[in-house]
């Protein structure tokens, strides 16, 4: 046989190609999370400097076939989690797939940290459902309105901003439905908004210096005490960092308000500051012709100053104070701009004082046990004056706390002892309608939550409140969460709540407290059990540039022993109802990421019922159908255009008869620079008012009569502003 030399190099190359195949070898990996070793899904796999890679599945497996024989580096990387690079020699050892764990990310002290639930778990990990409004959309609704959180609260799903008053309005915060005395604010953990001080709250507090806004739907009294019932607020402070933060915001407005805000923020070797101050102003405002002012005139100036003190890395201490005074007046528009006469006499004005104290010092022992304790001092003087009438009280409190905790691997607890002082002093000419109180509430309480395995985590508290002079309050609470799939998860939890009586509601608030008699003695305390429970879903879409999440929830809350103002002779007296009122519904949210733009969209369905001697009536000024929905493209730290629009479905008002139904929408640009942003805002674009549907005032020029508000008075409005920073 003769052999040519082109077969000869043709049985070579064969033999060299044959070679090669033989030594290429796969790679098969499990990825799971560093943390809760969890699979992490999504994670893109890549041989460094070649396109050969793979994507893990909802498992965590990956496989990458056809690598060369040799060093290999693989390259993992998953948003949030530290990129990692592994250098292997190939061919591996064994058939058994490798364990790969990633790491995520390093927060810096800046970035999220839940604090609501008393526990140093993510909010991934968090039994206890817990909504969360992050610093960018802080810093967004800051730009709406410098002057109060009323837009940042309101334009969440659940909750409903309503306005008590139709010529200075004053505002009072719902969530799923309820009261706004069902809703418990709370500053750093402090309870410095309750009772008497809980009026004009959420009208007084600028945003600027909020880090994050945390929100629990639903019964949290087991946490923090009586009145959490239809859930709580958390208004989370700025804290200093070791690089310098000192911003100013000039804020202006079409209905000629003026905001003027600044903030600084610093940490030292053994120290650390921050500084709030704003003055907020805004001159008399009726855009519907109606005679009377839907915005008030009023002034406002504000001062908090707090100081950190860093003993060691295991200690610190913190001790701040909030100042805040205002004057607010509001009425007849020709009173107002000093033309009034006997017709034209009519006028609200409200002049408030708040001053606190915080105080907080926490020890970190060897063995990862924290000690804390906590107290504060709160007074709070306020006026309401109207013709003919006047109302002057106030309000001094004070909270205490003792808490002790500890992580370990899978359980961590906390258990405490508390204190809440209430001493209500009204100011009043009459002895007969004097509604001065004291309250006094010592408590304990424990919870504990548990990893059971990577798929179940439960928690589960009990609190024991006895209120002097009243009756002891036991509040058990349980949540579980359940770790479907890594895309797919589920929260359920439910406890007990007490509401002790005051004159302080939303009703009483509405009359300005004319009339209307103290609460008796002899009424019972609102108690209340509730319930949700959500399925969350998540994914990755357009090959991990954009993503999806799903949430559905479910609530149910039933109010035992409800306080209800009733006319009683020539005034107004608090009875406990025969019967109950419940609120159920569900909300159902959706975020679809994708590059640069984020679609959020909303819905809220609440059914809320008065259930009175044997009758079922639809509860007053509650939406039964809300849409949320807000379009945002965002280029970081340069560029932020947000598109709005928000659904009211008809309310039944406390007369028996019904709202109109309507639609807000608004539209915002900012840009963002090395140290200036500038920034423009529309807000209610369709200029929707309340007038346009009807006769808010059913008497007189001289002696008014006004109904609900349950739609926008001040119509259109837009406001431009520049924040500095140095």
């Amino acid at each position: 046989m003769r052999i040519t030399s082109r077969f000869l190099v043709l049985l070579v190359l064969a033999l060299l190609c044959s070679n090669c195949l033989f030594s290429q070898s796969s790679f098969r990996v499990f990825v799971k999370d560093a943390d809760d070793k969890d699979p992490l899904a999504g994670v893109v796999l890549l041989v460094s400097g070649t396109a050969n890679g793979a994507v893990t599945d909802k498992k965590g497996f990956a496989e990458i076939k056809n690598i060369p024989d040799g060093t290999a580096i693989i390259v993992y990387r998953y948003p949030g989690f530290e990129e990692r690079r592994d250098t292997l020699l190939f061919p591996l050892t064994g058939i058994t797939p490798l364990e790969v764990l990633l790491n995520a990310q390093i927060r810096s002290m800046d970035e999220v940290v839940i604090t609501t639930t008393r526990s140093t778990r993510s909010i991934d990990n968090v039994p206890t459902r817990v909504e969360f409004i992050a610093g960018d959309e802080v810093d967004e609704k800051s730009a709406m309105t410098p002057g109060d959180i009323r837009m940042l609260l309101n334009e969440t799903s659940g909750i409903q901003v309503q306005q008590t008053s139709a010529v200075t309005a004053n505002s009072g915060i719902r969530i799923q439905g309820l009261d706004g005395r069902y809703t418990q604010i709370l500053k750093d953990g402090f309870p410095l908004y309750s009772g008497f001080a809980g009026g004009l709250s959420i009208m007084q507090i600028p945003p600027l210096d909020l880090k994050q806004v945390e929100i629990i739907k639903g019964s949290a009294s087991t946490l923090y005490g009586g009145g959490a019932i239809a859930g709580l607020i958390n208004l989370i402070s700025k804290t200093p960092s070791e690089k310098k933060e000192l911003s100013f915001q000039l804020n202006g407005t079409s209905t000629l308000g003026l905001d003027l805000n600044g903030f600084y923020s610093q940490k030292f070797k053994k120290t650390g500051i921050t500084l709030f101050a704003s003055r907020n102003s805004g001159e008399a405002y009726d855009p519907s012709g109606t005679g009377f002012s839907a915005i008030p005139k009023f002034e406002r100036y504000v001062f908090n100053p707090r100081l950190y003190i860093y003993f060691d890395s295991s200690t610190v201490l913190n001790v701040g104070l909030n100042a805040s005074v205002e004057n607010r007046l509001g009425g007849d528009m020709q009173y107002l701009k000093g033309q009034g006469d006997s017709i034209h006499r009519y006028f609200n004005r409200n002049i408030s004082n708040r001053y606190s104290t915080q105080f907080d010092l926490t020890h970190t022992f060897a063995n990862k046990m924290h000690l804390s304790l906590k107290s504060s001092l709160s007074w709070f003087d306020r006026s309401i004056e109207v013709p003919s009438y006047y109302f002057h009280g106030n309000q001094f409190s004070s909270y205490s706390e003792l808490a002790c905790s500890q992580r370990k691997e899978k359980v961590e607890w906390t258990a405490g002892l508390n204190a809440y002082t209430d001493d209500f002093n009204e100011k009043a000419d009459s002895a007969l309608l004097k509604r001065s109180y004291v309250l006094n509430t010592f408590g304990a309480f424990a919870q504990g939550t548990w990893t059971a395995n990577s798929w179940l985590q439960a928690e589960g508290g009990l609190r024991e409140d006895y209120v002097l002079n009243g009756k002891a309050f036991t509040l058990p609470r349980a949540a579980l969460l359940f770790k479907i799939s890594p895309e797919l998860s589920s929260r359920i939890g439910g406890g007990l709540g007490y509401k002790s009586p005051t004159v302080f509601t939303e009703s009483a608030e509405a009359l300005q407290y004319r009339n209307v008699w103290p609460a008796s003695k002899d009424l019972n305390a609102e108690t209340s059990a509730g319930a949700n429970g959500d399925l969350n879903f998540r994914e990755s879409l357009f090959e991990h540039a954009g993503s999806l999440n799903l949430n559905v929830l479910a609530f149910y809350t039933q109010l035992s022993n409800p306080l209800v103002l009733t006319p009683s002779g020539a005034g107004y007296s608090f009875v406990n109802a025969n019967g109950f009122t419940d609120t159920r519904g569900a909300e159902l949210t959706a975020k679809l990421g994708y590059k640069r733009y984020q679609l959020f969209v909303a819905y809220t369905l609440t059914d809320t019922r008065n259930h009175f001697d044997g009758m079922n009536t639809v509860y007053p000024l509650t939406a039964r159908h809300r849409i949320n929905s807000d379009l945002v493209y965002e280029i970081e730290n340069q560029w932020r255009i947000a598109a709005e629009a928000y659904y009211y479905s008809s309310q039944q008002l406390n007369d028996g008869t019904w709202g109109r139904d309507y639609w807000l929408c608004g539209f915002m640009v900012q840009k963002t620079g090395r140290r200036v942003t500038v920034y423009i805002n529309f807000e209610n674009l369709l200029n929707v008012q309340q007038a346009k549907f009807g006769p808010l005032n059913s008497g007189t020029v001289s002696n008014p009569v006004f109904g609900d508000v349950y739609a926008p008075l001040d119509g259109f409005v837009a406001n431009a502003g520049i924040k500095l920073t140095i």
